[in-house]
């Protein structure tokens, strides 16, 4: 079976103290040889992304990965900040198809929300599913005619986790990776 190279995006404001995202962040980069985790806090503690750079290693890879942590009901600052920055028209949405670098990448979103799955429903705290609260970033992938992949996520961070949850959440998000990279 061939897997497509994979790039995952880690944005975590405090990797080292992370719990999920950081686990996640090692065992995909220690046990998926297709996979390239590239962690933008670590790259950028500066904010000063850049953009040249990152548009150039979105060129090599067939599946884009964006993992982090739901902040607010959106996405740590930093990518935000990404997004706005790296995809340009002239570079992944422009009129002309040279100009749609991400047309037909498969991109996806992995992410760690500290309240639990039932919140995110009709009969929870929030109006919205999780896919809801992402819609902005899913609707991101369709303007630059990228393949959107299911959402991964692991709910409940802020109640804490046990061993056993955590070495589950693990496997299942490399799966999840393999699944995606899928030729």
């Amino acid at each position: 079976m061939k897997l497509n190279k994979t790039l995952v995006i880690v944005t975590h404001p405090d990797i080292e103290n992370s719990v999920v995202n950081k686990r996640w962040a090692e065992e995909a980069h220690r046990n998926l040889d297709f996979v390239t985790v590239h962690s933008i806090y670590d790259r950028y503690p500066d904010m000063k992304i850049d953009v040249g750079a990152e548009q150039k290693l979105l060129l090599n890879y067939d599946v884009i990965v964006f993992q982090f942590p739901l902040y607010w009901f959106s996405t740590p600052p930093l990518l935000k900040m990404w997004f706005d920055e790296v995809l340009t028209q002239e570079f992944s949405y422009g009129r002309q198809e040279n100009e749609r670098n991400l047309s037909g990448k498969r991109i996806g979103i992995a992410v760690s929300a500290g309240i639990k799955e039932i919140d995110f429903t009709k009969d929870g705290r929030y109006e919205g599913t999780l896919t809801d609260y992402l819609r902005p970033l899913i609707s991101t992938m369709d303007y630059i005619s990228a393949k959107p992949l299911p959402v991964f996520a692991y709910y409940g961070v802020e109640f804490g986790i046990s061993n056993d949850d955590l070495e589950s959440s693990v496997e299942q998000y490399l799966q999840f990776l393999k699944h995606s990279a899928v030729a």
